[in-house]
């Protein structure tokens, strides 16, 4: 059964075979990401260093691997937060800590290996330290560089918009 034009060459059934196989591909991809969530702990367990305030250390576009551990937060330790009202995290290392009471409970200062100073001017209006909500996850390990490819998606969208569409045909449209 052939209906003309674009169809020529592929069955409806092909067709809707393929279309089945790109909605598998991204099915698939978001059970790892939550598979990853639950074994680190952590409700983003990848992220991509924005900035260049932690190098040497960590560079612009570094990936870095997250976990959250129930140890008690340690000075020296590379942490990833999210302040109140901002969305993108932040990726700087823990220069002071105040256990409290409670061992799941403490308070944060942080600072970027490359900054001046901590980061109070980050943090939002009247906080002056970071709690265990603020905390996305501790670093554990790194990809280098490898964070590009979504910074340059990020600043430039119509790519990211490009590169699903050739994906999408491509999935849509071999013979496999």
């Amino acid at each position: 059964m052939s209906t003309g034009g674009w169809f020529d060459a592929m069955s409806i059934r092909h067709f809707i075979m393929q279309a089945l196989g790109l909605g598998m591909i991204v099915t698939s991809a978001l059970i790892i990401w939550k598979g990853l969530m639950c074994w680190t702990n952590s409700e983003s367990p990848v992220v991509v260093v924005l900035s260049g305030s932690m190098e040497p250390g960590f560079k612009r576009g570094d990936i870095l691997f997250l976990h959250m551990n129930p140890t008690p937060l340690s000075v020296g330790e590379i942490v990833v937060f999210n302040v109140d009202g901002r969305d993108i995290p932040i990726v700087h290392r823990v220069i002071k800590v105040h256990q409290e009471a409670d061992p799941d409970e403490f308070q944060a200062l942080t600072k970027g290996d490359n900054n001046e100073g901590d980061d109070l001017p980050l943090y939002a209006e009247g906080q002056l330290w970071l709690r265990k909500k603020h905390i996305i996850g501790r670093a554990m390990g790194y990809l280098p560089y490898v964070g590009y490819v979504t910074i340059i998606m990020t600043e430039h969208p119509y790519i990211k918009f490009i590169l699903i569409g050739i994906l999408a045909i491509l999935v849509l449209t071999s013979k496999d």
